[in-house]
This record gives structure tokens, sequence and C-alpha cells, in this order.
């Protein structure tokens, strides 16, 4: 892929974007995404867009139900997008961790039925991983990568557990996962250091580090046995931060994003060498589009809010 060959890139959200009320508004006013969450309903077998809509907020953070909510949203999203003629057709794709599966149906790798089911599997592993395995995660701001680097391997060290880089969402908003006593040796370290802010996330969950790894090799059967096709556009890889088009290497890197990390600083910069003019966050919120702004200013940045 040469310099200049991508222009405009689709982001799609993951966990943390969700919101009681997200949908309701394109399902009222778009056929199309109407379509997206009956069928949903239907393929679960559950009231799906109900939660979406009206929660409670406790059933809709399980993470369980919290990934499928989030891909049939952004997938209501793309599909009303494309009914109302507001959006075209990008160079390639990419999804903050769970994200990456809506990236993927989107770009039509992956249907929406397998999706869901995948979203679905890959919520219940994480819960049973974080019920077997604990752990937790905490966002640092105000630190470099570099820096929160060297930090975990000294709490690594001292208390004899995992800590590490979960996810790299852009300068100076780095989350740690690991196990507790690791994690809080971590957080105490980047106080003392200089953080600008340590908040530790609301989860009992290491994701993305190798507390997942019984999870991940759960998670690889289940890819293996799901049909892929290749892309129309590529996949920009959060575990590689490059593309992906074969379906080989898209099971290879979603097997992988249970206990690796979201590299989505170095994604983004890649995106921005090779040409990315505007981006366009589909799905609920802004978050994403919020972290490409503090990464590189000059990309033109839009969401589904402002296009519908």
């Amino acid at each position: 892929m040469t310099s200049g060959h991508i222009s405009v890139v689709h982001l799609f959200p993951g966990q943390g974007s969700q919101y009681v009320g997200m949908g309701r508004n394109l399902y009222a006013a778009y056929p199309a995404a109407r379509a997206v969450f009956d069928q949903a309903d239907r393929i679960l077998e559950m009231p799906l867009s109900r939660l979406c809509f009206d929660g409670p907020a406790d059933r809709l953070n399980d993470t369980v139900n919290t990934q499928p909510a989030l891909l049939t949203v952004s997938i209501a999203a793309l599909r009303a997008l494309e009914a109302e003629n507001k959006i075209t057709a990008p160079d390639c794709v990419i999804g903050h961790s769970m994200g990456e599966f809506s990236a993927l149906v989107a770009a039509g790798a992956l249907s929406f039925e397998d999706g869901l089911r995948l979203v679905r599997e890959r919520g219940r592993l994480m819960k049973q991983a974080g019920d077997s395995n604990p752990g937790g995660m905490a966002a640092v701001l105000g630190m470099t990568r570099e820096a929160l680097e060297e930090i975990c391997a000294t709490a690594r060290e001292a208390v004899g557990e995992y800590v590490g880089i979960a996810n790299d969402n852009c300068p100076g908003q780095v989350v740690i996962s690991g196990a507790a006593q690791a994690l809080q040796r971590a957080m105490d370290l980047a106080a003392e250091a200089g953080a600008k802010r340590v908040v530790r996330l609301a989860v009992s969950i290491a994701a993305h580090s190798p507390l997942m790894a019984e999870a991940a090799d759960k998670f690889r059967q289940i890819l293996a046995a799901t049909r892929f096709a290749s892309p129309q556009v590529p996949l920009i890889a959060n575990a590689t931060a490059r593309p992906v088009m074969h379906p080989d290497d898209i099971r290879d890197v979603l097997g992988r994003q249970f206990t690796s990390s979201v590299w989505w600083t170095d994604s983004i910069r890649w995106l921005v060498e090779q040409g990315m003019r505007r981006c366009v966050e589909i799905g609920p919120g802004n978050v994403l589009v919020g972290l490409v702004k503090r990464i590189e200013r000059t990309v033109e940045r839009q969401t589904t809010d402002e296009l519908l």
C-alpha cells in the first residue's frame, strides 16, 4: 500500500461508547436501521433493541450484552447512512477492540449474524475469564507510553504478577491492565511519577493482557469454525497497527486481541502516513474521533449524529 492510497476511513467504537438510549432515533427514523435491530432481536432471541433504548444500564453494561448491542447499533447506523446516501465508501476500516467485529461486518468479511454470535461469545468468555482469573484496568492520563511501560515492568518485578499496556489510545491517554496487586502497584508508581490522573476502571477483568490467555484459546476455536471472506477494503488491526485482508490473518488478529494491546495511536499515525484525510465514526458517540483529534488534528472528523 503506497502513501496517499488511503483517504477516507470508517471507525467503529468498542466498549465504553455504549449508553442507554443509543439507537432509538435510528430505529424510529430509518427503516434500514430498524431492520438491523429487528434481525438482532431474532438472532439472539432476546429484546436487544429494547435493552439499547431503555436499559437498565447495569444490564446494558454487562459485557455479554454490551458487545452485541454496540455491533448492532453500529451496523444499524451504517445501513441508515448508506440508505440516505450520506456516506462514501471507505478506503479501509478500523475498530477499537470489540469494534473490529463491526468493522469486519461493514467490510463484508463477516456476516451480521456471525458477527453477533462471535461478540456474544467473546463477551461470555471475557466475563468467564474475569471470574476465574480476576484482574482490573486503569486509565493513566498525562504520561507517555514509554514511561508507563517502564513503570509496569517495575511493578511486575516487584509483585511477581502481570501488568502492562492494554490500550494506547492517544498521546497522554493509556490504559493499563493486569492482576490486582500488580495493577495497584503500577497505579501508585504512575501517580508518584507525576501522572495527571490515574483512574481505576469499573471492570473486574484484565482485558488485553495474558490473563485472558485461556479465553483466547477457546475463542480461536470458535473463530476457526466461523466463515470469513476477504474484506472489500483492508482492516487495520489493533494487534499490529497494519492492514489485514486474508481470512486466516483476520482470524489470527482477532484471536490475539484478547491478550494483545490495542495500538490505536500507532494505527492512526500509520493511516495518516498513508494519506488519511477524513474519518467517520459509525455507531454511538464520538470517542474515536476525539482520539483521532488528539493524535492528528488535521484529519477531518465526522460522526453518525452529524451526518444523519
